[in-house]
C-alpha cells in the first residue's frame, strides 16, 4: 500500500502510532516521578523481558538491548542500583559473572503506575476469540520485526 491511501489499514497504523506515543509519554511521566531517565525505564523493561524469558541478564546483554556502550550502560545500572530498583548479583553458576536483577520495589512501582493500563488491555484481549488474538499477535510481531530491521 502506498502513501496516498487512507483505508482501514492506515487507520490501524495511525492508532498504533498514537498508542506508542501515549505509552512513551506515560513512560516519561513514570521516569520523572521516580528520578529516572527514560532510558532507565527502557532498561527496566529490557531486564523484566529477560526475566520473563528466563535469560540471565548481564550488563553486556542490557547494553546491547539498549544500544548503549559500556560506559552508558554502567551509568544506567548505577542509577537504577542507587534508586534500589536493580541489583548486581554474582551468578551462582559462574562466580566471575555479574547478573542484573530487578528488585521487587521496581515491579511494585511499575504495577502501581502501569497496572490500570495493563488490566484494561488484558480485559479487552480476554474477550477476543483465538483468531482475533492470533491476528493482533501477528500484526504486532510483524510490525515490531519491521521496526528492528
Amino acid at each position: 500500500m502506498s502513501g496516498g491511501h487512507e483505508g482501514p489499514e492506515m487507520e490501524i497504523f495511525h492508532l498504533l502510532r498514537a498508542v506508542t506515543v501515549e505509552y512513551g509519554l506515560r513512560q516519561a511521566e513514570f521516569a520523572a516521578e521516580h528520578g529516572m531517565h527514560v532510558t532507565d525505564v527502557r532498561a527496566l523493561i529490557c531486564l523484566l523481558d529477560a526475566e520473563r524469558a528466563g535469560i540471565d541478564a548481564t550488563a553486556g546483554f542490557l547494553g546491547a538491548g539498549l544500544g548503549l556502550n559500556s560506559a552508558g550502560t554502567t551509568g544506567v545500572v548505577d542509577r537504577l542500583e542507587r534508586l534500589g530498583l536493580v541489583s548486581r548479583v554474582r551468578d551462582v553458576k559462574d562466580r566471575r559473572r555479574v547478573l542484573l536483577r530487578v528488585e521487587d520495589r521496581a515491579k511494585e512501582l511499575g504495577w502501581r503506575h502501569f497496572g490500570p493500563l495493563i488490566d484494561t488491555a488484558v480485559t479487552v484481549l480476554s474477550g477476543f476469540d483465538e483468531r482475533e488474538t492470533a491476528a493482533v499477535r501477528h500484526f504486532l510481531r510483524t510490525t515490531l520485526d519491521a521496526l528492528k530491521t
